[in-house]
């Protein structure tokens, strides 16, 4: 049996909002005007660190050091519970119970910190099907450092010509280039990039066409 690797946020679960939510709750202490779900689906993709730098230059507060590491604290404390907003995208269930029921090892690798990424999945119930989970600190480097990605394949074991990384975005898609590891990209979720201009052996829409492929796959 294979072994498939996800992105979390943008792949299997819409949690834009409630980073928007978060980002805003931060701002407003501050003093300073909201960001639009737009903006923020924009900063998603490198990390909370990255997505506070991009936030704090989008809204004119410079770059300042000691700035930066008091909002990421805000922001990181906030993250840590927020999952009111955030929704499954739909068929997710549905194909990791299919994935599981296959015989094949899951996995997650996330640029998501792993307080909130632990806090997220067991919100929706998708912690029992990961058994190898990494999150954006959970090694010294993170995605596009195909580091974690592999990390997480290691632990997974198995035959290492049946394996698949499945996300989003350029960030997911450049990792699993370096990793030298098959990309199933989602459609859906925080790209920017043309689907086109993304290296991918295969694309879709929704899960139940990633299922039809992956039974194929590795059948």
């Amino acid at each position: 049996m294979a072994a498939i690797v996800f992105d979390l946020d943008g792949t299997l679960i819409d949690t834009a909002p409630d980073i928007n939510a978060i980002a805003n709750g931060v701002l407003v202490g501050e003093g300073v005007t909201q960001i639009t779900l737009e903006q923020t689906i924009s900063f998603i993709g490198s990390g909370s660190a990255a997505f506070v730098s991009r936030m704090m230059l989008a809204q004119g507060m410079g770059d300042d050091a000691a700035t930066h590491a008091r909002l990421h604290a805000d922001f990181e404390e906030r993250y840590k519970t927020a999952t009111g907003l955030s929704r499954l995208y739909p068929g997710v269930i549905d194909a990791l119970n299919n994935f599981a029921a296959a015989g094949h090892r899951l996995g997650l690798c996330t640029n998501k910190p792993i307080a909130p990424t632990k806090t997220v999945l067991a919100h929706f119930g998708l912690d029992k099907y990961f058994s190898v989970v990494t999150g954006g600190d959970s090694l010294p480097q993170r995605k596009p450092d195909p580091a974690p990605l592999l990390h997480v394949f290691d632990q997974l074991g198995g035959d290492t010509s049946a394996r698949l990384y499945v996300g989003d975005s350029e960030v997911d898609a450049e990792t699993a280039q370096r990793a030298a590891i098959p990309f199933a990209l989602f459609t859906e979720g925080y790209r920017k990039t043309p689907v086109a201009e993304l290296p991918h052996v295969f694309r879709f829409s929704e899960f139940r066409d990633f299922q039809n492929y992956t039974d194929q796959l590795f059948q």
